[in-house]
């Protein structure tokens, strides 16, 4: 690779990271706002570049706790949750956990369930064995001889609803 790709690529790359970590921190609903924010922090970018970016990241819009519209991950695997963002994401959109049998409901408000779920996938809690997710509802599996009231306790308490 010659000098200009190597660094183009790696401008990709530190953009890209930089986007992941703005829309884990703050609640931007607009490309344009991400494009000033990425600008602010030395990373120029045309509002096609951004939405080509968001694509590659799989980053979605989603509803928060207040209805505001705000760019989110994780979402389609290819940015990877991890202990914090869980938490930040499940304290930012879960509104109510039941339980029952084996399985325990996470809600959340309308659009936020993909990435909530995608988390949950990626960095489980203790206990959990999957995740089934609709537009708004979340269906956690729990595996036999654990109890699902204890998951969702768990859950409750990393979403700050304890």
């Amino acid at each position: 690779m010659n000098g200009t790709k190597v660094r183009a690529v790696n401008g990709k790359r530190q953009r890209h990271q930089a986007l992941i970590d703005l829309v884990r921190r703050e609640a931007l609903g607009s490309q344009e706002e991400i494009r000033r924010r990425l600008e602010e922090l030395g990373h120029p970018a045309t509002q096609s570049t951004i939405s080509r970016d968001l694509e590659e990241l799989g980053l979605v819009r989603v509803r928060d706790g207040g209805g505001e519209l705000r760019y989110a991950a994780p979402e389609g695997g290819r940015a990877a949750a991890s202990p914090g963002v869980l938490r930040a994401l499940l304290g930012e959109f879960v509104v109510r956990i039941e339980h029952s049998g084996n399985l325990v409901l996470v809600m959340t408000p309308p659009g936020a369930a993909s990435a909530v779920a995608r988390a949950l996938d990626e960095t489980p809690p203790e206990g959990i064995l999957g995740t089934v997710a609709g537009d708004d509802t979340i269906l956690v599996v729990v595996p036999e001889g654990v109890r699902a009231a204890t998951v969702a306790a768990r859950l409750r308490n990393l979403a700050g609803l304890a």
